[in-house]
């Protein structure tokens, strides 16, 4: 076995290692280390045979002094074919299906994060994190690639020493090309979002207009007729444990006309990802949050018993509840409302699988966490994402306020455009005028209801925007920034996500 401190292997090397990356497995040490902004892959073994599968530079080194062991230092590029590497050589630091258990995704839309996610996860009992998640839609807005996401989490995992286990939630897929390219960038979780297929008009339909949009679904695909629904669900009552449910024939017809265009997509979308995985493990969630009514739990019923018929499997189901879920800030709505409504969806969940509620735009709903941690317990996902986003921002207000008024300018005048896919509703005359705030000011623009959603759904402009000349206006200063202030990052993000989790620990860690 290998013994060689941080310390040591600094000093072995010229460069920073990080402590908590330094492994042991099977007579290789692996490590992290940092020169200047680049991360570096770094193994030492006496075999050379078993450093092949990396590519990177080798010499021989001493262990222990002149008269130690002599050995082979390899020291490689974080870049794709590493990353494969280091997945096959050390388990932990490959995702891995998480089944019904509390979880939650943090999303990093600029691939630093995973750090600070891990020491905020870090001490939070019975909480299992989801470091690799990102949507299809962020992916292309920030032109990242799914295997750029599952690298970023690896590299994250290794330089914090996070052994407990993680998912991989490639999130929000629409179309079958979307699953294919996330199958192979070795994803394990599969969020389908048929949202576009979802009805919302009917809910204000007239009978004969709801009779038919019924007609007109797409009967073949869901296997089945509307005089075989009206038989499966009519005249029944569904006991759901803590209440009980029965269909008038309006309800049934609103919850076909609604969902079963919905439901045929996710069919076709979850026998596609069955037949590319083939017998690779993975998980499915299905997000109906994207839409203008909420679901009723009528209509989480019929999703459910639908998609079982039809013999999908899935772990989570992220329905739109009551209120609104907008990006950014807290939940906006009536508290009590929405418990009794949460509770209904669990009970629902918890009678026909058990599967995972999950919360989709969770991020900074600290109104509601405890609320969700109390009725859903083991039963919940949350997923974040462009919070952790706001808190490199805020790391930039305070390390170079320059950048951060560009970039509020910036986002001022994207904010028309970038908010179209988004529920958002912040006032534009309420954001600020960035010359106008001195550089102690720039940080409280991101404890603004208006700030937060403004910089949250422009960060696909900033992270793309070129100059005349080609480069980039924005990201790579803004990259740079975060690099010099790494450790500021984290211990933000740190705090900031672990008040996100809290309410969700185990009692045992308080």
């Amino acid at each position: 076995m290998l013994t060689v401190t941080s310390q040591e292997l600094s000093h072995l090397t010229g460069l920073t290692v990080y402590p908590r990356s330094v492994t042991e497995h099977k007579g290789t040490l692996f490590f992290l280390a940092r020169r200047d902004r680049d991360k570096i892959l770094g193994l030492i073994s006496l075999d050379r045979s078993i450093l092949a599968a990396f590519t990177g530079q080798e010499r021989e080194v001493r262990l222990n002094g002149d008269d130690g062991e002599l050995a082979t230092l390899k020291l490689c590029p974080t870049d794709h074919g590493n990353a494969t590497a280091l997945r096959a050589a050390l388990p932990f630091t490959s995702p891995q299906v998480v089944g019904v258990r509390k979880s939650a995704g943090l999303g990093d839309r600029l691939g630093l994060a995973t750090p600070g996610h891990v020491r905020a996860v870090r001490g939070k009992a019975g909480i299992v994190p989801i470091f690799a998640q990102q949507s299809i839609r962020e992916m292309a807005r920030t032109g990242r690639t799914p295997e750029q996401v599952m690298d970023d989490a690896t590299w994250g995992v290794l330089q914090e020493g996070w052994r407990e286990g993680f998912g991989a939630d490639a999130d929000h897929l629409k179309t079958t090309a979307d699953v294919d390219i996330c199958v192979d960038a070795g994803f394990t979780m599969f969020t389908v979002d048929p949202g576009d297929y979802v009805d919302d008009g009917a809910v204000t339909a007239s009978p004969d207009e709801l009779a038919r949009r019924v007609d007109a679904l797409p009967w073949d695909a869901l296997e089945s007729s509307p005089q075989a629904i009206r038989a499966a669900y009519l005249g029944q009552t569904f006991d759901l444990g803590t209440f009980t449910l029965t269909f008038s024939e309006r309800e049934l017809w609103l919850a076909a006309a609604k969902y079963g265009g919905a439901v045929a997509h996710t069919v076709a979308m979850y026998r596609h990802l069955r037949d590319r995985m083939g017998d690779r493990a993975f998980e499915l969630e299905i997000s109906v949050d994207e839409t203008a009514t909420p679901t009723t739990p009528h209509e989480h019923l019929f999703v459910a018993l639908e998609l079982k018929r039809l013999g999908v499997r899935w772990v989570s189901l992220a329905p739109r509840f009551v209120g609104r879920f907008e990006k950014g800030v807290d939940y906006i709505g009536d508290l009590g409302e929405f418990e009794a409504d949460l509770s209904r969806h669990v009970a629902i969940a918890r009678a026909l699988g058990p599967y995972k509620i999950s919360i989709h735009s969770g991020s900074d709903k600290f109104s509601i966490y405890p609320i969700i941690a109390r009725v859903a317990g083991e039963l919940v996902h949350l997923k974040t994402a462009g919070t952790s986003y706001l808190e490199a921002l805020r790391v930039i207000a305070t390390a170079d306020p320059s950048l951060f008024r560009e970039i509020l300018s910036f986002a001022e005048g994207r904010y028309a455009a970038d908010r179209a896919t988004y529920h958002v509703s912040a006032d534009p005359h309420h954001f600020p005028d960035p010359q106008r705030l001195a550089d102690e000011e720039l940080e409280g623009v991101l404890d603004t209801f208006d700030g937060r959603q403004l910089l949250h759904v422009t960060f696909g402009s900033v992270l793309t925007a070129r100059e005349e000349g080609g480069g980039y206006l924005f990201r790579d200063r803004l990259l740079e920034a975060l690099a010099a202030n790494e450790e500021a990052y984290y211990v933000l993000l740190e705090k900031h996500l672990g008040r996100h989790l809290a309410p969700f620990a185990s009692k045992e860690c308080g």
